[in-house]
């Protein structure tokens, strides 16, 4: 990892300025100091729509108190980078050894301490501002702070190399892009801190009930697709993927099965009235793009084909 050019040549500030500079965007905290000698550096920016904050100082440790968190009563994940140097964090009753590429996740609402290695008084940090809630609904699950990702790992090089990126913060910014690459920072940070468990919490049978619901309101569109639903649900393609998988299913098979049902459901009933209403209209009706999908698909679930429905016809469909 290299320092930042432009955050090097950024103004010192004083331990007054730099608690200030903090408090707005990243809570209050408080730096250990020795009168006339603190010396910091912060600088706020916007990576991918997030609130970014580079900062350094000469403090032994920086510590975020219980008093800090009841002034600020802020309410979020911080991801932090450990851009150079090397130093300690203490939080959640866990201590962390950290080097240059290293990502710790953190929480605004428990107390963390930094404490430099003394060889590197002046190391930096990046942390990323995440919404506690976004985070925790797209990846399905709340994460736990103070776990860390190794620089070693995949999922934190690219982090890193997408959160130090001096071009992210340079180049115009886009919307939609931003938006994307949140959701690529939310995936990977999944990747670094997913519990091993698979899901079987109260929060994620609600998910799972949400998905179901979403799904049985636009099976009939043809467009409906598991990356559609995860996108509606708020959570990864991954983790809808891993809803269904504990559940013996997938989100496919669920889309598929219901549009079948509904598709018997309809046909039953053209055969009970007697409306001779084309076959190939129902299937369309129910999301399915192609007439053949569909009737192998129906004679796979029910046994017989479309055409058959309320006939005693077993042979070929009546499209």
């Amino acid at each position: 990892m290299h320092p930042n050019d432009d955050f090097l040549s950024a103004p010192e500030l004083d331990y007054d300025g730099f608690r200030a500079a903090l408090s707005d965007d990243w809570g209050w905290f408080s730096p250990a100091h020795e009168p006339n000698i603190f010396a910091g550096k912060v600088r706020t920016r916007r990576v991918f729509g997030f609130v970014a904050t580079d900062l350094t100082c000469n403090a032994t440790r920086v510590e975020r108190t219980e008093l800090d968190i009841r002034r600020d009563d802020m309410e979020y994940y911080y991801v932090t980078v450990q851009d150079t140097g090397e130093s300690t964090i203490i939080h959640n009753d866990r201590v962390v050894n950290v080097a240059a590429g290293d990502v710790v996740l953190l929480d605004s609402t428990r107390p963390v301490t930094f404490v430099p290695a003394p060889q590197h008084r002046r190391a930096q940090w990046l942390s990323l501002q995440l919404p506690r809630q976004n985070l925790a609904s797209y990846l399905g699950f709340e994460p736990q702070g103070g776990m860390c990702g190794r620089r070693q790992a995949q999922a934190a090089r690219l982090l890193c190399q997408l959160a130090l990126d001096p071009v992210s913060d340079a180049e115009p910014a886009l919307a939609s892009a931003d938006k994307f690459m949140r959701l690529v920072v939310y995936d990977l940070l999944g990747a670094l801190f997913a519990p091993p468990a698979s899901p079987s919490s109260r929060h994620n049978d609600k998910l799972f009930a949400r998905v179901r619901d979403i799904i049985k309101e636009r099976f009939a569109d043809p467009d409906i697709s598991p990356r559609e639903v995860a996108a509606e649900t708020g959570i990864s393609l991954r983790y809808l993927q891993k809803l269904f998988t504990v559940r013996g299913s997938t989100c496919s098979h669920y889309i598929s099965s219901l549009r079948l049902d509904h598709a018997a459901h309809l046909i039953e009933r053209r055969a009970s009235m007697k409306t001779g209403q084309p076959l190939s209209d129902i299937a369309y009706a129910c999301g399915f793009r192609d007439y053949t999908h569909f009737a192998r698909g129906f004679r796979q679930r029910f046994g017989t084909a479309p055409g058959a429905v309320g006939t005693g016809n077993t042979g070929n469909d009546n499209a």
